[in-house]
């Protein structure tokens, strides 16, 4: 007997439970039916209409997001709506869609930053719960570079590590740093924990003007490697570990592309 959304998904919560997402946060099977066969996953970090066309062309049973496609409350789903679009494309085709969102964050994302980043003697840089054997679990992580660096080449290896056409920094070029924060997509609100963990850096994504003059003032540097910089590397983990689970899945990924230019 073939695959299930309830198969493929089970096994997905059995690595990253929703237990371990924030209140907040919106993850799970979001359209589609347990019981609809699975022989096709696409994996995107985001339902942009640009993926779910691409998805849909493929004949995807099942599409898994890293972020939720339905964030806020719905009252109606209508084709008057862009979400309401998606979901209505979404029924019409019998194509499923799973989003992993912050429990990803706590059980996997910190830790591929982390390994990106060669840090040791790391802890959690925000707590939201303890892992099986009583030791913290949560967002983001702090610890050791590997040697001291000036900001400015800090900025340069984050760069080079996350594989990015370009990083902004906040604060002076010459500082030194050692101990590094980083936490993926949007780390405002991770200012404090870095500062509370004596971080001389924070590398995270969407920080915006005056939070991150703020936070040179309180003594603690930004890198902005962006939203998308900080997070893609969701995709091609997510192909490895839905290959490990099930071999026979066919798997497509959407194109590692930011989604904006400069110019």
């Amino acid at each position: 007997m073939g695959l299930t959304c309830r198969d493929v998904i089970g096994r997905l919560e059995e690595e990253y439970p929703l237990t371990c997402a924030e209140p907040w946060d919106n993850v799970g099977l979001l359209v589609g039916r347990m019981d609809a066969p699975v022989e096709k996953v696409y994996i995107a970090l985001d339902l942009t209409d640009e993926v779910l066309q691409e998805a849909l062309e493929w004949k995807a049973d099942l599409i898994v997001t890293h972020h939720p496609m339905i964030f806020q409350q719905i009252r109606r789903v209508n084709d008057q709506d862009f979400i309401g679009r998606k979901i209505l494309r979404l029924a019409e085709s019998h194509t499923a869609c799973y989003a992993m969102h912050t429990n990803f964050d706590v059980l996997a994302m910190a830790d591929i930053n982390e390994r990106l980043l060669g840090l040791t003697d790391t802890q959690v840089l925000m707590e939201t719960g303890e892992d099986a054997k009583g030791g913290p679990r949560g967002i983001g992580r702090v610890g050791m570079l590997d040697s001291p660096m000036e900001l400015k080449s800090c900025a340069a290896f984050v760069k080079e590590r996350f594989g990015l056409p370009k990083v902004r920094m906040f604060g002076d070029p010459e500082t030194p740093i050692r101990r590094a924060a980083v936490s993926g997509g949007s780390g405002k609100s991770m200012i404090h924990p870095a500062l509370s963990k004596g971080a001389q850096v924070l590398i995270t994504g969407d920080i915006d003007h005056h939070t991150g003059l703020d936070a040179v003032d309180q003594g603690l540097c930004i890198i902005d490697a962006g939203h998308y910089g900080t997070e893609y590397f969701f995709i091609s983990h997510m192909r490895e570990e839905l290959g490990r689970m099930f071999p026979q899945l066919a798997i497509r990924c959407a194109e590692g592309r930011c989604p904006f230019t400069d110019i």
